[in-house]
């Protein structure tokens, strides 16, 4: 008896910090095999990166992959939104002003809501072309419809044009959609309704109208009234400079005369100055006094012709 429990007690005990490791390794290995495997449905599509780089994209199946290489699946199914109306907490659908009134081609406001229904056509660029797919797709559907309706008239929008609205919409969409790639595409999109807007939104719409039409008529006064007076000054500018240019010239022929006549009269003074200073006295004081007689005398005539009596 003593001898064997000797050998019990002789026996090597269990290292507690190497069974707990050993456990640590084998979770982790079984991880790292957990994580090589995946699966995909057939409502998705999962697209693998290794450190940021894309390395395939599959479909429905189950794969293997290396335990550094990441995984995101991607809804491949067609999905539905509503534009123009937002759906209350009672399930009614309720207008939406800011993105549900629209202006047709005969300036009439109609209100018109649409049901879009897409999908993802292209799971790589919607994961990493645009931060919000879905966001952008809706800026592209308000900016397409309020075009097309806008090429409409109100009755067509409201009858005969609904189905040819939603073709062109879908095809403009389409188009843009594949131009700025962000990996959706339209699948379909109908009109849920149509029928002018509230009186409070008409009665908003005839006063911008009104105003512009104002805003209109007021420019368009002012351009007249532009138009009339320009010419008018034009030609008052035109009658003042000629009539000054007539000046100037009558200005200078004047000047000219009196220096022509100066020059002649100077020309005789320097010949007989005692007899031209006479004459140039007499003409004055004839021009100064016009009615006066002038009587040129020795002092000793009495009588001239015709006869006057004078002392």
């Amino acid at each position: 008896m003593e001898a064997t429990q000797n050998a019990a007690k002789q026996k090597p005990r269990k290292n507690p910090v190497g069974i707990i490791l050993g456990i640590a390794i084998g979770l982790f290995l079984l991880i790292c095999l957990l994580r090589c495997f995946y699966s995909v449905d057939e409502q998705h599509n999962a697209v693998v990166t290794q450190f940021g780089k894309i390395m395939k994209v599959n479909t429905a199946g189950f794969y293997v992959k290396a335990p550094w290489q990441k995984v995101k699946k991607v809804d491949m199914t067609t999905h539905g939104t509503g534009i123009g109306y937002v759906v209350s907490s009672t399930g009614q659908n309720l207008v939406d002003k800011d993105n549900g009134i629209m202006i047709t081609s005969d300036f009439n406001l109609l209100n018109i809501d649409f049901y879009l229904e897409y999908r993802v056509s292209d799971p790589v660029a919607y994961l990493y072309n645009a931060e919000n797919p879905e966001g952008e797709l809706s800026n592209i559907a308000l900016a397409n419809i309020r075009t097309v309706v806008s090429n409409y008239t109100v009755d067509e929008a409201m009858t005969t044009g609904k189905s040819q609205i939603q073709a062109d919409v879908k095809e403009a969409m389409i188009t843009e959609l594949n131009s700025r790639n962000v990996g959706l595409t339209v699948v379909n999109i109908t009109i849920q309704d149509s029928e002018p807007p509230t009186a409070d939104i008409i009665a908003a719409f005839k006063a911008v109208e009104t105003a512009k039409q104002g805003a209109d008529t007021a420019m368009n006064n002012a351009h007249q009234y532009e138009n009339q007076k320009i010419p008018e000054a034009e030609a008052n500018a035109d009658k003042i400079v000629q009539q000054a240019q007539a000046k100037k010239e009558a200005r200078i022929a004047e000047a000219e005369g009196q220096v022509a006549r100066f020059n002649e009269t100077y020309a005789e003074y320097e010949k007989y100055p005692l007899i031209t200073k006479r004459r140039m006295f007499f003409e004055k004081m004839e021009e100064i006094l016009p009615g006066m007689k002038v009587i040129i005398t020795d002092g000793k005539t009495e009588t001239l012709l015709p006869i006057d009596q004078f002392n």
